[in-house]
């Protein structure tokens, strides 16, 4: 098989679901891969896999993304390898049970996978692409952004804060050529439910996306152009019309004066 070289995507998560399948897709597409994930057999699995089926050359890094040596050294790795054009920050977990029900460890942690190091490795990719002036950094966040009150509000603030990084992301970066996405899958078929304790087709019956076609149409995105992907969302106009109340607050938000609702009346005084 030729080797059409457009570049290599570095996917964190990238062990099972979501992300072995991003790395399948992207392979296929012509990126040669370099796979993250803390287990080393399943990434080695996959990457002989893709290696066999594909003919790229995919690289591992076993890495634990809560631990900060770790997200330094891929880090490392996404500003001094040249040959990266492809962020796709995949890695999250999520709670068993929830806030109240553990221990202030799991929460740290969480915070540390979800939050700490995607914005620690966009970081670091919008830099390198930014001096390259071109790149693409693709992150995971979740339909649950919008819904918190129906959630488990650690893990939905997680990713809320996915969105709101991609939307900073993307203005401070379309100067430099750089493409920013962020990806909201509602329920998806994957490993994290089962870790959670969670059987989500019972949760959601008739409702869970398979992983595939949620990969597959993230890309149909990516190609359209899109910053934000919500594959489950039929009337792109929801989105349109929520975007456009929020941008629609922005010049109300910051005044010399309070507003008038929250001024004292004179019978208060």
């Amino acid at each position: 098989m030729s080797k059409a070289i457009i570049g290599t995507a570095l996917i964190t998560g990238a062990s099972g679901g979501i992300g072995a399948i991003y790395a399948d897709r992207l392979a296929r597409r012509g990126y040669d891969l370099i796979l993250v994930a803390r287990t080393a057999e399943r990434l080695e699995e996959n990457a002989a896999r893709i290696r066999a089926q594909t003919g790229r050359t995919v690289d591992v890094i076993v890495a634990d993304l809560a631990d900060p040596a770790a997200v330094s050294g891929v880090s490392e790795r996404l500003e001094r390898d040249p040959a990266i054009s492809l962020l796709v920050n995949n890695a999250g977990i999520t709670l068993n049970g929830g806030m109240f029900d553990n221990a202030p460890e799991a929460l740290e942690r969480l915070i540390a996978v979800n939050v700490t190091a995607p914005t620690l490795l966009a970081a670091a990719a919008g830099r390198a692409f930014a001096d390259r002036k071109t790149g693409t950094i693709i992150n995971i966040g979740s339909v649950v952004t919008f819904i918190p009150e129906t959630f488990e509000g650690v893990y939905s603030s997680s990713k809320a804060y996915i969105l709101n990084l991609s939307l900073s992301l993307a203005a401070k970066l379309k100067d430099a050529d750089v493409r920013v996405q962020a990806v909201l899958p509602g329920a998806t078929r994957t490993e994290i439910w089962t870790r959670s304790g969670h059987d989500v087709d019972s949760l959601l019956p008739g409702k869970v996306m398979d992983a595939e076609d949620l990969v597959d149409a993230a890309l149909v995105g990516l190609d359209k152009g899109e910053l934000v992907t919500i594959p489950p969302l039929e009337d792109d106009g929801l989105w349109d019309t929520l975007d456009a109340a929020r941008l629609a607050l922005g010049p109300h938000l910051s005044q010399r004066d309070v507003a008038a609702r929250y001024r004292p009346t004179a019978s208060a005084a």
